[in-house]
């Protein structure tokens, strides 16, 4: 991918990713179901209503630093107040990425990206209407925000993570920090100047 996403006439976007490029963001996205997934809540009321309504979130903050940066705390100083937006609030927040991630890979495998990447030379063109870009967008924040979270990335430190050698996992975490962010970029340009052809 050299020029990321562009604007097409008719209001849409377009982008060619090269077949590992795809299966890249397809794994990402994945991960990132798997871990909004990954806890079940359980009912916290005997109230029908509650429980006809599913208000059955989770009430205390996340173990995983990439949930707890996701969902962050309501009221840092009550308690209560914090568990009771929470439990109104995550379940539906969690879901909206999901479905944001499921987007991602349900556009790319719809694309023609394979079940399983072999060694076969793939291209795989993604044009994106504007709600779809959107959900595309919201996804590849939470990728980055995921991955900056696992590496410890701060603000002003670009410096340690060029000294570091090419050979490091981190480095190459590093640079698909980097090229989630064009991505997020190009989208977010090509999406306000769709229709402008």
């Amino acid at each position: 991918m050299i020029d990321g996403f562009q604007p097409t006439r008719d209001g849409a976007v377009v982008a060619t990713f090269a077949g590992w490029e795809a299966d890249l963001l397809r794994i990402l996205a994945g991960q990132l179901v798997e871990l909004l997934r990954n806890e079940m809540a359980e009912p916290r009321s005997a109230d029908p209503l509650e429980q006809l309504l599913d208000f059955t979130g989770p009430t205390s903050a996340p173990e995983d630093p990439v949930l707890a940066r996701f969902f962050p705390t309501a009221y840092i100083d009550d308690e209560e107040a914090a568990g009771e937006f929470r439990r109104f609030t995550e379940g539906t927040l969690r879901d909206g990425k999901a479905r944001n991630a499921a987007l991602v890979i349900d556009t790319l495998e719809a694309a023609g990206l394979p079940p399983e990447l072999g060694e076969e030379s793939v291209t795989i063109d993604v044009e994106l209407e504007r709600d779809p870009a959107m959900g595309w967008m919201k996804c590849l924040t939470d990728m980055r925000l995921a991955l900056a979270t696992r590496l410890g990335v701060e603000q002003d430190d670009d410096a340690y993570w060029a000294s570091l050698p090419t050979e490091d996992p981190r480095h190459q975490a590093y640079q698909m920090y980097g090229w989630l962010g064009f991505l997020q970029e190009t989208l977010v340009e090509a999406v306000a100047n769709s229709g402008n052809k």
